[in-house]
């Protein structure tokens, strides 16, 4: 099996000579003269030869020595660089933030906030994948995902950018038709429009003031993988969704649909971005998540939203 070359030894080998001392390298380096003579007498048994001439006052490059000298300098000189390079992309906000959001969400909510990001981090640039499927973040190499829920455990690092209230609601006209449930059990009556990406897609959880619970198992004509793609079926009078204020809150002020089940709330949800495990974090991620909980922030509901 190939043996990789010892760059450690090689780096240290070439900073002794250039300042022209074992101790001197070894201060510089902040290792000990040991450590140093250990490096380079390592190497020299790697190559099989003497890379220097050594005496109590003297110190003097063998010809084996002279002509690795100026290699193990720009190897030197390279990882420096290479080092100060990626130093400097993980100080300074500048590269590629690879962020996953859901489809609607990022469409209505992250899309718009973008432009002003941009601005502020001229060297940053994001790729935005837009999805309701749950992305693997780590398989798919994201930098960073916007997941919008009660977050089960995870290895995954969440920070929480802000509330997201949800609202069961109905079109006047289905009301009229069907009647208006005055609690949670009641919607096993009605024609339920379902969201397939819910953490619990077959199940509407619900809870008073007196902390009273129900779980509902909705049924009904429709059910999609985009919760935006219901909202035209309830307008429309053809049954009952629950949705989250992002998707919701306009139809909901315009008075396209109403909040039913007073007095009942669904679990509350958040939004929050989630990160890889492991850090520090390049800059520009973290400069990302920091515009975007500083936004989200002071994102409200429309005044005229009920509050179940």
């Amino acid at each position: 099996m190939t043996k990789l070359p010892d760059f450690e030894a090689l780096a240290i080998f070439a900073k002794v000579v250039e300042l022209r001392s074992f101790a001197a390298a070894a201060a510089e380096l902040a290792m000990s003269k040991a450590t140093v003579s250990k490096a380079v007498t390592r190497l020299e048994a790697r190559l099989g030869a003497r890379l220097f001439n050594r005496t109590s006052r003297r110190l003097a490059l063998t010809d084996a020595g002279q002509r690795l000298a100026e290699r193990a300098a720009q190897l030197l000189a390279d990882g420096e660089a290479a080092e100060s390079e990626a130093l400097a992309q993980s100080a300074a906000p500048r590269g590629l933030v690879r962020l996953a959001v859901p489809m609607t969400f990022g469409v209505n909510v992250v899309a718009p906030l973008l432009p002003d990001f941009l601005a502020a981090y001229p060297e940053v640039s994001v790729d935005l994948h837009l999805s309701d499927q749950m992305v693997d973040l780590i398989g798919e190499g994201f930098d960073a995902g916007v997941r919008i829920a009660s977050l089960p455990d995870s290895s995954l690092v969440a920070r929480r950018l802000c509330a997201m209230p949800r609202y069961t609601v109905a079109a006047t006209s289905y009301l009229e038709r069907h009647g208006r449930p005055t609690h949670p059990m009641q919607l096993a009556d009605h024609r339920c429009l379902g969201y397939a990406y819910l953490s619990t897609p077959n199940a509407w959880h619900y809870t008073n003031a007196q902390g009273e619970q129900a779980a509902v198992r909705p049924s009904g004509p429709l059910r999609v993988n985009n919760g935006e793609a219901l909202l035209p079926a309830v307008i429309a009078g053809l049954g009952i969704a629950d949705l989250p204020e992002f998707i919701v809150g306009d139809a909901i002020t315009s008075g396209a649909v109403e909040v039913i089940l007073e007095g009942w709330h669904q679990r509350e949800s958040s939004v929050h971005l989630v990160m890889p495990p492991g850090g520090p974090r390049p800059a520009r991620v973290e400069v990302l998540a920091a515009f975007l909980a500083e936004r989200l922030a002071k994102r409200r509901p429309p005044r005229r939203l009920s509050s179940n």
